[in-house]
């Protein structure tokens, strides 16, 4: 297993070396560039851009060279000094940028997962035990509509209820007295006051789909001879379930670690645009909006290599739980 990890991240350097010139070349690819999109602001603006200034910006932003210098300079600031360039748009290095939207982006999106496990995994167990009874058709219907609701009308419709029956703001995960304060306890019970509402938006979903597939892939185990023939012995249902058929429904849901890492930076960027939350999402948005070449192409560099590592850990978990599976 060793051998097989350490040839796994050996394999991990060209393909990330690829993946940079990749993203590099995607960036580059939409016509025009940063400095066009800040000349047709000024413009829009009413002030009056003469080619003196066109130059100046285009040396200041570094676009006044050929694509694979910029990229060769790009690169070699990451490998030599951690420098991920510097962001056209907020005129800031990127890598603090990202440091600072990446914690409140982990926060929420572990805080929403860790809530769809606590709540599917016990649900979709006692669905797939109780078949065919109320109690399964009424989680089942439950199940449908949540996964049926989409997260920004759920996000909307609890902005509106908040708003008008309550009168208060569920949006963003501060209140503006703690906005641009340093961390402290204060900062972060008031983050804790407001974690609530995206980690019921952005869970539900997530809770819906998985308490469907774990039911399903649950009661496929529970079917198969060595179930039954594990009952006719009589070893109690709980102790059989859990030891056995649960461990291996839970397969399908470790293989997919690979694209769940990355989802928990780059997804749910409309929820998180609808609520206000300061998260990487939204700024990855904005950044391929605006074309902020550095900020865009480190943030899916990013995302590409905490694919690369999702999928090493799913295929490491993979033979935790599935005794069958062996890499050699």
């Amino acid at each position: 297993m060793l051998r097989y990890i350490a040839k796994r991240l050996l394999h991990m350097i060209p393909m990330l070396i690829l993946i940079s010139i990749v993203s590099f070349a995607i960036i580059q690819l939409p016509p025009g560039s940063y400095l066009h999109t800040k000349m047709a602001e000024l413009r829009a603006s009413g002030d009056q851009i003469s080619m003196d200034q066109i130059e100046a910006l285009r040396i200041h932003y570094s676009l006044d060279q050929p694509a694979h210098i910029q990229y060769i300079n790009w690169i070699k600031g990451i490998i030599t000094e951690g420098n991920f360039g510097f962001s056209f748009e907020w005129n800031r290095p990127v890598k603090h940028l990202i440091w600072e939207r990446l914690a409140l982006s982990l926060v929420v999106s572990v805080s929403s997962l860790l809530l769809s496990w606590v709540v599917a995994f016990p649900i979709a167990i006692y669905s797939a035990l109780k078949k065919h009874t109320f109690a399964d058709y009424f989680l089942t219907f439950v199940g449908f509509l949540g996964l049926s609701t989409p997260n920004f009308m759920l996000a909307l419709i609890l902005m509106y209820v908040s708003s008008v029956y309550f009168g208060f703001s569920v949006g963003g995960l501060f209140s503006p007295a703690y906005l641009m304060a340093p961390w402290s306890l204060a900062k972060v019970i008031d983050l804790l006051k407001h974690l609530w509402v995206p980690m019921v938006v952005i869970g539900t979903s997530g809770t819906a789909g998985l308490i469907r597939v774990l039911r399903n892939n649950l009661l496929d185990e529970l079917g198969k001879p060595y179930v039954v023939a594990a009952r006719s012995k009589g070893i109690g249902i709980a102790r059989l379930t859990f030891k056995y058929p649960v461990r291996i429904a839970l397969i399908p849901f470790i293989s997919t670690v690979g694209w769940q890492l990355p989802q928990m930076i780059s997804g749910e960027a409309v929820t998180a645009t609808v609520l206000s939350l300061p998260t990487a999402a939204p700024l990855l948005l904005g950044a391929l909006r605006s074309q902020d070449m550095y900020l865009a192409g480190s943030f899916l560099l990013l995302l590409s290599s905490l694919t690369m590592i999702g999928t090493l850990i799913s295929d490491i978990l993979l033979v935790l739980v599935d005794p069958r599976i062996r890499y050699e």
